[in-house]
């Protein structure tokens, strides 16, 4: 991860970072899933996605497998480099107190 360092007001809160994070580390993640790791409910969940989607940080796909809607998420390539720029930021600051 070599990105800008660029802290993002966006995804620093903690339920949105836990969830970027999440994300980050695959390519499509199950609403289910990210549901579940986070303990967070369903309309919690729903509104961070909503907002994360608002900002093209996640896509959202719905497909239907076995008659049921299943919520599938992912990083975008803007969401991706946010997140790397953000973390890049987190670490630039602990390193200034490091030393």
């Amino acid at each position: 991860m070599s990105a800008e360092p660029q802290f993002d007001e966006l995804i620093h809160p903690s339920t949105r970072l836990s969830i970027v994070a999440l994300l980050a580390a695959a390519d499509w993640v199950d609403f289910a899933f990210v549901r579940d790791s986070l303990g967070l409910s369903d309309s919690a969940l729903s509104k961070q996605f909503a907002t994360l989607e608002g900002a093209d940080y996640i896509a959202i796909e719905r497909p239907l497998a076995d008659r049921r809607r299943r919520v599938h998420v992912r990083l975008t390539d803007t969401g991706r480099s946010a997140f790397e720029g953000h973390v890049a930021a987190l670490r630039e600051i602990v390193a200034s107190v490091d030393g």
